[in-house]
């Protein structure tokens, strides 16, 4: 992971290059900085920065895996690869919550914020614990 982790960092560092040359770039014309383009980078280089700091932190937990090193064979790869979690509601649910959140936002429905962040942590707590419980617990 540590080849993931140095692309991502690579794309952390051109996007901290790029943002600010796009504000001056852009407040350069007679309408002023494009606010909407410079969110969206500021946002796209702190998501890099997010995945480079998640693949860096792994990649050291780990040992290297086959395809990270020179003397690795393929058939070093066959085998489990890890748990993935079987079918589940909760994103929807969890979403659904989100949804109801930036919608009382938006029409200023304080009442139903409050609704919606009630219904988020419950959402939120099953699909955390979901496997603690049922067919899938472990």
């Amino acid at each position: 992971m540590k080849i993931e982790a140095w692309i991502f960092g690579v794309t952390t560092v051109f996007l901290v290059l790029v943002s600010p040359a796009y504000w001056f770039i852009t407040d350069a014309g007679d309408s002023g900085a494009d606010w909407t383009g410079t969110s969206a980078l500021v946002m796209t280089t702190l998501l890099c920065a997010m995945v480079t700091l998640y693949l860096g932190f792994h990649a050291g937990r780990m040992d290297a895996r086959p395809e990270d090193r020179k003397d690795g064979e393929i058939a070093e790869g066959a085998g489990e690869l890890g748990f993935f979690p079987p079918y589940s509601w909760w994103p929807l649910w969890c979403a659904a919550t989100l949804g109801i959140i930036v919608f009382a936002t938006a029409v200023l429905a304080w009442w139903l914020m409050i609704i919606g962040f009630v219904l988020g942590a419950l959402a939120v707590s099953g699909w955390i614990f979901e496997y603690y419980r049922g067919d899938y617990a472990h």
